[in-house]
């Protein structure tokens, strides 16, 4: 019995000290939720402000894949962080830096760029290339961009920018009402692999696109966008440029 009791009071001890170093009514170390501007964690901060648009891993959704080292290797982290933290216009790329009226600080949205880029850039995979210009350094032709898109991307994307047997239509009016001309310059460039669309160097083999041509191109898909707001699904509009297409 005297050993039974022994016991008995050691493994009272052993409760009652182990509580000694935390005062009563306090959480223990490790236990507290962090307030949202704290959390510094990219996957718990990716998840909850990016991967709906942008795929889980950066893979592409509805908006371009951020893991694709050609587009991170184009935009520096000047470029990605202002469109992080100020959103894009007249898109649906919202602002997310609380000075832009989103919720994210600007240590939050530091954090997210620098670490898309560590996890998906790959240094130096266009060493060997001559690439354009992210933002467009010239005022594009839109007749000239007709050219160029017959010559690189009417093969996949249709007469008209209609959509083909290999790509979509990218002159439709929903689609132009939602993207910028950065937007559709960036995707003109650094293509969207994981839909299977090029980048600048591979729609025709041994021929990539100029920084005019990409200029260009720009030009004329923005010139089919509907001018007039409340109007993004003009019949008119659209038969004006389909009459034009068919008619050479």
């Amino acid at each position: 019995m005297n050993a039974f009791w022994h016991y008995v009071s050691v493994a009272l001890a052993a409760i009652v000290l182990s509580g000694c170093g935390v005062p009563h009514g306090q959480p223990n170390k490790g236990s507290e939720v962090l307030a949202p501007n704290e959390v510094l964690d990219f996957g718990t901060l990716y998840a909850q402000n990016c991967a709906g648009c942008h795929g889980a891993e950066g893979r592409g959704g509805a908006a371009i894949a951020l893991a694709n080292p050609v587009y991170l290797a184009i935009a520096d982290d000047a470029a990605v962080r202002k469109v992080i933290a100020n959103g894009a216009r007249g898109t649906a790329m919202p602002a997310f830096a609380e000075n832009a009226g989103g919720m994210l600080t600007d240590k939050q949205v530091d954090f997210i760029t620098s670490e898309i880029r560590s996890r998906w850039g790959q240094r130096g995979i266009l060493d060997a290339a001559n690439p354009p210009f992210y933002a467009a350094k010239s005022t594009g032709d839109a007749q000239r961009g007709k050219v160029a898109y017959k010559t690189y991307c009417e093969a996949c994307h249709g007469l008209g920018g209609r959509g083909g047997a290999k790509g979509s239509a990218i002159t439709d009016h929903s689609f132009l009402a939602l993207v910028s001309d950065q937007g559709l310059r960036t995707i003109v460039i650094t293509g969207r692999p994981e839909l299977g669309a090029p980048d600048w160097r591979a729609n025709i083999s041994g021929k990539p696109m100029t920084d005019q041509e990409v200029t260009d191109v720009v030009a004329w898909l923005a010139s089919r966008r509907v001018q007039n707001s409340g109007q993004l699904y003009s019949g008119s509009n659209y038969l004006q440029h389909k009459e034009s297409d068919d008619a050479e």
